[in-house]
C-alpha cells in the first residue's frame, strides 16, 4: 500500500478548486500531516506550486499500475507541523460556498501575511542538540536554509526533531521579517578556571578583571542579554576578546516582538455590575456552562458598560480553562479595548489588527497557534485566530460595515463566528448600542437572544442633552462658518472650563473638490468618474480610490482662467478654520491621513487622554468606543453627510453614527451636550437620534424596509463585472441578467444591470445587478454556473465578483 494526499492547489479557478491526489514519497510518509502546505508539480508542464493538505489515504498497489495516467508525487513539505487545523479546513468549506470564493484563497486567507508572502524559511534551534547531530544537520550552525535542507535530504529528521521540540521553524519575508532573537552571554568557565584567568591579567586591566568577577557571580547556567552588559559598562570589544579567551560564550534566544512594550499596564479587578449587567453576564455564562451555542444580542445604550460585562463573561470561561474572542471593527479601537483587556488579563491577550508590523502580526500568530494566549482582541481577520476549545465569541459594535471584508473571499466576520460558535459550542455575543436591523430583526424572531441594558454603568453619568442645529438659519443669519453660533459659544465655555470636545466631520481631506468660477471645470480624476480630493498638508490634489496624486492647479486647465476656488469641507480646512476661530484652543485631527503612522491611533489618543489638546477632530473613527472623561461636548459639524448617499442603508447609518458619537460626551460625573448641524434637521434619522429612541428608530425604518423590498424582509446579492472596456463590461451584465432571468422564479427581483455609481475605476468600468429574494433554491447552482462560464472571459481582463448580503450598493 502507498500513501496518497489530496491537496488542493494554488491556482484560483474554478477547474482547480477541488484537490488533486498526489503520492506521498515514502521518507516523509510518517511525517506529513492534514493542515500542511506542500510543493506540488501541476499541469502539462509540470510547473511547481504551492498546495494544502486535505486528507491522507492509502492507495492500493494495484490501482497505481491500473490507472493509465501516471501518478505524480508530492515534491517538498513547506511546514513542520499543521498550519491550519481541522476546524479552520472546515470553515474553508463553508466560506467557499457562503461567498462564491475558491476555498485555496480562502485557506491563505486564514494565515498572517508573514506566511502568505514570498518568503525564505529557515529551520532553527530550540534546543541543545547532541553535538555530532548538530554537526550532520545543521553544520555546527545554529540555523539551516530549508532550501538546504531540502538539498541535503534531511526533512525526515528534522521533522523527527521538531515533534521533540528541538527545533522550529521561521519564515523570512523580502520585509526581512525573521524571529526575534536577543544575544545573551554566558560563564563558560567554571568559578575557580575564572580566578585562574584573573592571575594572568596585567595590572590595569579593570574591565577585564570586573567582567571576571561578574562572570562568577553570574555562574553557567545563567544568562544576561548583552544590552545589560553594555548598561554596566562592558563594550563589545571587551566581551569579544572575553569570547576568544573562552571566559564566556554568546547565546542567542527566541523572543516575540512586543506591539505594547513601551507600555505598562495597571492590573485592575472586576468592577461591580447593575442587575441588568449581572442578568447579562448569568444569561451569557449559563450558555456556556451548557455548552449552547446561542447567539446574544447584547442591546445597551452607550455608556452602559457592554464591555464590562465582556471582561467577566471572559474571566470566567478562562478559569473553566477555556479560550475567548473579542472583536472590534475600528483599529481607532483597539488601543482603549487592549488597555481594558492588558489591564485585566495580562500575557494571556494576543492583539491582532492592521496596524501591527507583520513580524508582530506572526509573534502573536504564533503565541496563539502555540497556546501561550487565551483571549484574542483584534479586528475582522481576527476571526480566523486558530484558538482551541474556544468558551465564547464576543463582537463589538456588531452593526458596523468593517465586518465585512469588501474583496474576494467576501465573508462577514459574524457569520462566520456563529458558525465557530455552532462549531465549539459555545454562545456568540453580539453587542452594540445600534444593532444593525438585520441582527435586531432576528432578535425579534427569536433567532437570536435579546439582552438589554438601558442605563450607564456610571450611576453620576447622565446621558447627555443634544441640540439639533438648522444650518439653513445659520446660512440666513449671515454665518457662513462651519460652526454654528451655538456651537462656538459652547465650544469656548468648555475651554474656559478646562473640559474638553470631541467634533465629527465624516471627510477627510481639506476641501471636497476645486472648481473653476469661469467655466464651471472640477479636476477630475484621469482614472476614475469622481473628482479629486484636495490635501493642503501634502499641497497636492487625491483621488481617495485609485490614489491618483498631482499638484494644485492654480489656472484651470479647461481654460485657464485664474478663478480655482475649493468647495466643501474636510477635516483639514475645519482645523485651519478652528485656529482661526479659537487661537488660544489646541486642537487634535484625527483621520486617515494623520493615522497612516505606525502607532498614530494610540499616540493621538494618549495625548488626548493627557489633556494635551482641548479638541478631538476627527472622522467616524473617533465616534465609536472612545471614553474619555472629560469630554463633555460633542459637535456633529454635518449630519447630513451618509444621508445624501444613494444607498437604502444611509439612514441607518447615520442614526447609528449620530448616536455612538453622542455617547462620547458626559461619560463620567460632569454633564455632556451634543450639537447636532443639519441642514436636513426635520429627518427622523436625526430626529430620532436626538431622543435617542433605538426602537422607534427600528420601527420606522422597518416600514421603509418593508416598502422597499429590502433586507431584512428580503436576501439580497450584488454581481458586479468590469473590464478595461465598458462594451465588454456591460455585454457581459447583460447576458448574466438573461441567464438570472430564465433561471429565477418571478418573485425574484432584479435590479439592473445598470453601470455602478462611479462606473469607472482605475480605468476599468463597472456594471452590476442586485438581486432581491426570499427563496430561492436555484440561485446557488446559477451563480456557480455564471463563474464556470466566465472563466475564459476572466483570462482576456474581465473580473467578476459575487458578493452574498453586500454593504454597499454604490
Amino acid at each position: 500500500m502507498r500513501k496518497a494526499a489530496q491537496v488542493i492547489v494554488d491556482v484560483p479557478t474554478m477547474q482547480t478548486d477541488q484537490p488533486f491526489t498526489y503520492l506521498i514519497p515514502s521518507d516523509v510518509e510518517g511525517q506529513l500531516a492534514v493542515g500542511m502546505r506542500v510543493e506540488v508539480p501541476f499541469g502539462k508542464g509540470n510547473r511547481h506550486v504551492q498546495g494544502f493538505v486535505l486528507a491522507i489515504e492509502e492507495v492500493a498497489e494495484t490501482n497505481l499500475s491500473a490507472q493509465a495516467f501516471e501518478w505524480k508525487e508530492i515534491l517538498s513539505v513547506l511546514d513542520l507541523k499543521p498550519v491550519l487545523n481541522t476546524e479552520l479546513l472546515a470553515l474553508a468549506d463553508y466560506m467557499k460556498e457562503k461567498t462564491f470564493a475558491f476555498k485555496i484563497t480562502c485557506l491563505q486567507t486564514m494565515l498572517p501575511s508573514v506566511m502568505r508572502a514570498d518568503y525564505r524559511k529557515y529551520i532553527y534551534l530550540t534546543d541543545e542538540l547532541e553535538e555530532t547531530w548538530q554537526e550532520a544537520l545543521f553544520d555546527g550552525l545554529d540555523e539551516i536554509a530549508w532550501e538546504d535542507a531540502v538539498a541535503k535530504n534531511i526533512l525526515p529528521q528534522l521533522m523527527q526533531l521538531r515533534r521533540q521540540q528541538k527545533v522550529d521553524i521561521r519564515y523570512e519575508v523580502n520585509t526581512r521579517n525573521k524571529v526575534k532573537k536577543i544575544r545573551h552571554i554566558s560563564a563558560q568557565m567554571t568559578f575557580e578556571q575564572l580566578e585562574e584567568a584573573r592571575l594572568d591579567l596585567r595590572k590595569n586591566s579593570q574591565k577585564k578583571e570586573q567582567l571576571l568577577t561578574y562572570l562568577q557571580q553570574l555562574g553557567s547556567e545563567a544568562l544576561t542579554s548583552v544590552k545589560e552588559m553594555k548598561m554596566l559598562g562592558f563594550s563589545t570589544a571587551v566581551l569579544n576578546d572575553a569570547a576568544k579567551k573562552g571566559w564566556l560564550t554568546f547565546v542567542e534566544t527566541e523572543t516575540y516582538r512586543d506591539p505594547f512594550a513601551d507600555q505598562t499596564f495597571e492590573k485592575t479587578t472586576a468592577l461591580s455590575l447593575n442587575d441588568e449587567q449581572k442578568a447579562a453576564v448569568d444569561q451569557i455564562l449559563t450558555s456556556v456552562d451548557q455548552k449552547n451555542n446561542k447567539t446574544y444580542l447584547l442591546e445597551g445604550i452607550t455608556g452602559s458598560g457592554k464591555t464590562e460585562v465582556y471582561l467577566q463573561v471572559i474571566a470566567e470561561v478562562l478559569t473553566q480553562g477555556k479560550t475567548a474572542m473579542m472583536l472590534v471593527p475600528e483599529i481607532s479601537l483597539t488601543p482603549q479595548m487592549v488597555q481594558r483587556f492588558k489591564s485585566r488579563f495580562g500575557e494571556q491577550v494576543a492583539v491582532m489588527h492592521s496596524a501591527l508590523s507583520q513580524g508582530e502580526k506572526y509573534d502573536e500568530w504564533r503565541k496563539i497557534e502555540r497556546g501561550e494566549a487565551q483571549v484574542v482582541v483584534g479586528v475582522r481577520s481576527a476571526i480566523f485566530a486558530p484558538l482551541d476549545n474556544l468558551g465564547v465569541i464576543i463582537i463589538d459594535e456588531e452593526h458596523e460595515a468593517s465586518y465585512k471584508q469588501e474583496e474576494t473571499p467576501r465573508y462577514h466576520a459574524r457569520d462566520l463566528a456563529i458558525w465557530r460558535g455552532a462549531y465549539h459550542h459555545c454562545p456568540v455575543v453580539l453587542g452594540s448600542a445600534t444593532p444593525s436591523l438585520e441582527s435586531r430583526a432576528r432578535a425579534q424572531k427569536n433567532v437570536y437572544e435579546r439582552l438589554i441594558l438601558t442605563q450607564r454603568a456610571n450611576q453620576t453619568a447622565t446621558l447627555p442633552t443634544i441640540e439639533v442645529v438648522d444650518m439653513r438659519e445659520e446660512i440666513q443669519n449671515k454665518n457662513n462658518s462651519s460652526f454654528s453660533l451655538a456651537l462656538q459659544e459652547k465650544l469656548q465655555d468648555r475651554f474656559v472650563k478646562g473640559e474638553q470636545s470631541v467634533l465629527l466631520l465624516n471627510r477627510r481631506g481639506y476641501s471636497s473638490f476645486v472648481m473653476c468660477r469661469d467655466c464651471g471645470y472640477v479636476l477630475p480624476c484621469p482614472n476614475c468618474d469622481i473628482s479629486l480630493t484636495l490635501h493642503m498638508d501634502t499641497k497636492t490634489m487625491k483621488c481617495h480610490y485609485c490614489g491618483h496624486e498631482e499638484r494644485i492647479p492654480y489656472r484651470c486647465p479647461n481654460c485657464d482662467g485664474d478663478k480655482i476656488r475649493y468647495y466643501g469641507t474636510g477635516t483639514q480646512k475645519v482645523e485651519e478654520e478652528l485656529q482661526q476661530l479659537f487661537p488660544e484652543m489646541r486642537v487634535l485631527r484625527m483621520d486617515v491621513d494623520t493615522t497612516r503612522r505606525k502607532g498614530a491611533h494610540e499616540k493621538l489618543l494618549t495625548a488626548f487622554g493627557n489633556h494635551e489638546a482641548d479638541i478631538l477632530l476627527g472622522t467616524q473613527m473617533i465616534a465609536k468606543g472612545l471614553d474619555f472623561p472629560n469630554v463633555t461636548l460633542v459637535g456633529v459639524l454635518n449630519a447630513d453627510t451618509a444621508l445624501n448617499l444613494p444607498d437604502f442603508r444611509s439612514s441607518e447609518r447615520t442614526f447609528q453614527l449620530l448616536t455612538q458619537v453622542s455617547g462620547r460626551a458626559g461619560r463620567a460625573e460632569k454633564p455632556g451636550e451634543v450639537i447636532i448641524q443639519s441642514f436636513n434637521p426635520e429627518h427622523y434619522a436625526i430626529q430620532l437620534a436626538k431622543a435617542q429612541d433605538f426602537e422607534d428608530f427600528y420601527q420606522k425604518e422597518m416600514y421603509v424596509r418593508h416598502r422597499g423590498d429590502y433586507p431584512p424582509f428580503y436576501y439580497t446579492v450584488q454581481i458586479t463585472a468590469s473590464h478595461p472596456e465598458e462594451n465588454q463590461a456591460a455585454k457581459q451584465m447583460f447576458e448574466i441578467v438573461n441567464e438570472l432571468k430564465n433561471g429565477l422564479s418571478d418573485q425574484c427581483i432584479l435590479l439592473g444591470p445598470t453601470p455602478n455609481a462611479i462606473m469607472r475605476v482605475n480605468n476599468r468600468y463597472f456594471y452590476q445587478v442586485i438581486i432581491k429574494y426570499k427563496n430561492e433554491p436555484n440561485l446557488q447552482p446559477i451563480l456557480k454556473k455564471i463563474l464556470t462560464d466566465t472563466q475564459r472571459a476572466t483570462a482576456h481582463g474581465l473580473k467578476l465578483s459575487i458578493d452574498s448580503e453586500p454593504m454597499n450598493f454604490i
